[in-house]
């Protein structure tokens, strides 16, 4: 963390300003669960206004700057986050919010959810060195079983793999902590980075079910509360594993990093996580290789429209299309008026040579959508 900071503070005031913000709450956690009134005098401090929040079970704590305790309910709220299944955090800015609020918020309510009582998912940074040896499938059962227990996850407990990506700058395993302690059900769950990558191992506490769905409205939530002030989008991508053995861990990570070439940074929330399980045949494509896929008549067609003038426009209009399986239900989701989606598919139509009102064209069509995808993604 500590290098991170230097590097950006000679390239991204910003930048580096947005990572302090997480390496507060990072200390803050590094101790376990925090106390509610705790969590609320730091971020008033560190937001350098009143702050506060609400628990689950009705109780407030509201703190000045200076770290007084303030009585009664709040005056004016800037800017406020909803706990999951009840109580929210908030500031009490003045005029307006400022440009780093949202990010605070949103590792306010992380600690939030993380504290005593809770029972939301608990993300901590893990030793990369043991998590690497857990998913690779060349080492022994023995070796890998031995790495799963000094990381804390239970040697018989079924597990599953996420993968996370971001090619904004951010750190992957920042994004991935902040998007799981957002998103996650209860689990024990251990982050750490692998290559260009998070890998984070999810551990549910009961039962089996996937976090996509959670995942996907944590990521929703992080595009709205990035700050303005970072001067960068969103381009995360999450791919999620099956639920696996433990020690056959590498097979669910082989799974998440295939779901993740799937996935579309800046897309739709269905788009930016996507769930190995969900795929079905179509993660058989991920088995061909780029080359093959670049080679495919369509995939070509498809890749010079995108290329030409306006071409993102009408593949951005084709994926809607795909998505929704409706030209109203598309133009809803880009926020345009059908008659415009209507003339950009027309456009895709005359490229690909394909008329997607019928079913064998649109079926064509969303095959060349994910090859050409997949070979952009390696």
């Amino acid at each position: 963390m500590k290098g991170l900071l230097l590097r950006l503070s000679s390239l991204d005031a910003d930048a580096a300003a947005a990572v302090r913000v997480i390496a507060h709450y990072q200390a803050l956690l590094s101790g376990g669960a925090v106390d509610p009134v705790v969590l609320v005098r730091s971020t008033a401090g560190l937001a350098q206004c009143p702050a506060g929040a609400e628990t689950a079970d009705g109780r407030t704590a509201r703190f000045a700057p200076d770290g007084v305790a303030l009585p009664g309910v709040p005056g004016r709220v800037s800017d406020s986050v909803e706990l999951r299944p009840a109580g929210r955090v908030w500031l009490e800015r003045d005029g307006g919010s400022g440009p780093f609020d949202a990010l605070v918020l949103e590792w306010m309510a992380i600690a939030a959810r993380m504290g005593p009582g809770r029972g939301g998912a608990s993300p901590q940074a893990a030793d990369p060195a043991l998590v690497e040896l857990v998913l690779s499938e060349r080492e022994a059962v023995e070796d890998r079983a031995r790495a799963l227990r000094l990381l804390g996850v239970h040697p018989t407990l079924p597990l599953r793999v996420v993968a996370v990506a971001d090619a904004s700058g951010a750190d992957a395993g920042l994004v991935a902590v902040s998007l799981l302690a957002r998103g996650g059900a209860p689990a024990t769950v251990r982050v750490a980075t692998v290559g260009v990558l998070a890998a984070a191992l999810v551990q549910p506490q009961g039962g089996g079910e996937s976090p996509a769905d959670g995942l996907r409205e944590a990521a929703g939530e992080r595009a709205r509360a990035l700050a303005p002030g970072v001067g960068r989008k969103q381009d995360v991508r999450v791919g999620v594993g099956g639920l696996v053995a433990p020690v056959h861990a590498g097979v669910s990570w082989g799974q998440a990093r295939a779901a993740l070439r799937f996935a579309v940074p800046g897309g739709g929330v269905d788009e930016v996580v996507v769930d190995h399980a969900e795929l079905g045949p179509l993660a058989l494509l991920a088995e061909v290789p780029a080359a093959r896929l670049r080679a495919e008549p369509g995939v070509r067609a498809l890749a010079e429209l995108a290329e030409g003038d306006g071409g993102a426009l009408g593949v951005e209009a084709l994926a809607a299309f795909c998505r929704t399986g409706s030209l109203r239900r598309a133009a809803a989701a880009l926020h345009l008026h059908h008659s415009s989606v209507a003339a950009r598919l027309a456009v895709v139509e005359g490229a690909l040579g394909w008329r997607l009102r019928e079913p064998g064209g649109l079926l064509r069509a969303q095959l060349a959508l994910y090859a050409w995808r997949l070979s952009a993604a390696g």
